[in-house]
């Protein structure tokens, strides 16, 4: 089985390089994309220095967002290679090889569409999760509650306890898909600039009726959105959340004008919360 890696970087050559540094030589790893999303850095020409027959540099013309950067380098596998899974990765991820072998075996399983590992982060373990519901988005949408959000959207622990567990959805930080489901799904959905890609991609796999999977046994690190963090302050990341969420609503999720309104409403009174936070903290 053909390996290829898509890497997306904006303004975090730091980070890519030491990712590159780490997985250049995996024997399971055939081609690596770097995608530089229009960086406003001296991240192309740091990123430049990298490329080999195994690595590819890739140059977003415009930067368009999360899905659409990422839909480069996964065309360019589509297009130029004959792999036949393709992992998504963010720059400020470590992953072992074996890790890498012993998630692309249980992806090998035929009702295996899509498998993630176990992610450790700074504020704890992440792993999949339900799609939202229009109570969950109700809830992220009202300040102080919003925490109960990711309540009503986990799966109990006991879930867990087995190797592999199904959920619905995982992160778009690191994951692995088959070729052949991908293409058929149509790639990630360039409607959206940052949030809510893997949440689309999961109604589609849903709808298709492809199935995911989390690998309890395998753990990869993630230094926790750097590149975010870099791009968009609080209110702008707030924005866009708001801006994917709206459209993931109404447009794959098709809920009524009254619901949708109430979800603009609350988000509105919430974003002016912040702005006024922000003021007073001047």
């Amino acid at each position: 089985m053909k390996n290829g890696i898509v890497i997306l970087n904006y303004n975090d050559s730091e980070n890519t390089s030491l990712i590159l540094e780490d997985i250049k030589n995996y024997k399971n790893l055939d081609t690596i994309v770097i995608v530089d999303n229009k960086s406003t850095d001296d991240s192309v020409e740091k990123l430049k220095k990298w490329e080999n027959n195994k690595i590819k540099l890739l140059i977003a013309e415009e930067n368009r967002g999360y899905a659409a950067g990422n839909n480069i380098g996964i065309r360019y596998l589509l297009e130029n290679t004959k792999v036949d899974n393709i992992i998504i990765s963010n720059p400020d991820i470590i992953v072992l090889e074996k890790d890498i072998d012993n998630l692309v075996k249980n992806l090998e399983k035929e009702k295996v569409s899509v498998i993630a590992p176990r992610i450790k982060e700074p504020i704890g373990i992440s792993r999949g999760w339900k799609l939202p519901t229009f109570t969950s988005e109700l809830i992220s949408n009202i300040p102080f509650v919003r925490k109960f959000e990711q309540n009503i959207l986990s799966y109990k622990e006991e879930e867990y306890k087995k190797n592999l567990t199904e959920v619905e959805v995982v992160k778009g930080c690191f994951f692995i898909i088959k070729r052949k489901v991908l293409e058929e799904i149509g790639l990630f959905d360039e409607n959206t600039f940052l949030y809510y890609e893997e949440v689309i991609l999961a109604k589609k796999l849903q709808e298709k009726g492809y199935r995911t999977f989390v690998d309890n046994h395998v753990e990869i690190v993630h230094a926790l959105s750097k590149s975010i963090d870099k791009s968009a302050k609080r209110i702008q990341k707030f924005k866009y959340l708001k801006q994917s969420q709206f459209y993931y609503e109404k447009y794959i999720n098709h809920l009524n004008i009254f619901k949708l309104s109430i979800l603009k409403i609350l988000a509105g009174i919430y974003l002016l919360g912040l702005e006024i936070e922000k003021i007073i903290r001047r």
